[in-house]
């Protein structure tokens, strides 16, 4: 089965191709003999009832430097001419990427949007991830100061984020004298109108935050990420160390209840956090990482498994 496949995603010029989960995926589906198409979120239209993007045709790849060829840009009616559409730019989750769910929307009964982008946009990582208070740490959202006082007060230190951060961005550690929380607090209200995410801080983290990787549903593998020296920070993009990791008995208690919802919400590729063993962190639908390190540890091929889901998918519609 040929496929036309476009995918929304950040500049190629820009991506590691060593670790870019996206550019892994692009690889699979051109040996698979998918045709490839790439365009960026702001190259989206709308007119006459279609959507469309000024994409173009792409090659790959891997080799630094020379990673990607483009052809002519072209007018892609994203409903009519693609069968798969891939959301992966990152975030932020600000209002060009919820316009970008809403636009993706009107073709979702003709071509399949992976992830769905309704669902996507009802599921930000930090907000989706509340539906399971069961598996989270003790967790505040808000923007008063005092009630972030008061969380600090009962949990002797804390972190503070953006409820819409990514990347490990913008993450900060307040310990118990809670020295500078006010100033955090007045930067963070001004620098954003929604409120923000407070969370205990869990120890815990210094021994990694693992990512695990669901594909319609289904646990597909995880990767530990542990913080570099000085750091409480574990993503890759700001000096995590990754290293191979597998699935404790709670980690998989939480895979095997959240699994079922992402699959009836259309959510085909996502990457949970989880922290100490037992702590659900976020759940990432938007532009989910990890895969290639993953497979790298486990001798697996992850991007096999999402276009043998996303196949079938296209097979039954």
């Amino acid at each position: 089965m040929s496929l036309s496949v476009a995918v929304q995603m950040d500049p190629l010029d820009s991506i590691n191709i060593a670790g870019d989960s996206s550019f892994a995926l692009m690889i699979s589906a051109q040996a698979r003999g998918h045709r490839l198409y790439h365009y960026a979120a702001e190259d989206l239209n709308y007119a006459d009832g279609r959507v469309w993007a000024k994409a173009h045709p792409v090659s790959v790849q891997r080799v630094a430097g020379n990673h990607f060829s483009f052809g002519e840009p072209l007018r892609l009616d994203l409903g009519r001419e693609t069968d798969v559409v891939l959301m992966r730019q990152d975030p932020p989750f600000d209002l060009g990427y919820i316009t970008a769910t809403h636009l993706l929307e009107r073709i979702a009964h003709e071509t399949l949007v992976v992830n769905d982008p309704a669902s996507v946009r009802n599921a930000p990582e930090k907000i989706f991830v509340l539906d399971y208070p069961q598996f989270m740490p003790p967790t505040l959202v808000t923007r008063s100061l005092d009630e972030a006082r008061a969380f600090l007060a009962t949990h002797g230190e804390i972190v503070v984020k953006p409820l819409h951060g990514n990347g490990g961005k913008a993450i900060f550690k307040v310990g118990s004298d809670g020295a500078n929380l006010s100033s955090l607090i007045e930067v963070f209200n001004t620098a954003y109108r929604e409120p923000h995410m407070i969370q205990a801080f869990l120890p815990d983290v210094a021994k990694g935050d693992k990512r695990i990787v669901l594909i319609d549903g289904v646990v597909a593998g995880a990767v530990n990420r542990v913080p570099g020296e000085g750091e409480i920070r574990s993503n890759l993009a700001v000096g995590g160390l990754a290293e191979k990791a597998g699935i404790t008995a709670e980690e998989a208690e939480i895979c095997a209840v959240l699994g079922p919802e992402l699959k009836k919400r259309g959510l085909l590729f996502v990457g949970i956090d989880v922290i100490g063993g037992k702590w659900l962190t976020e759940i990432n639908v938007t532009s989910p990482t990890g895969i290639v390190a993953i497979d790298r540890f486990n001798g697996t091929d992850t991007c096999a498994l999402i276009w043998d889901a996303i196949e079938a998918k296209v097979g039954r519609a």
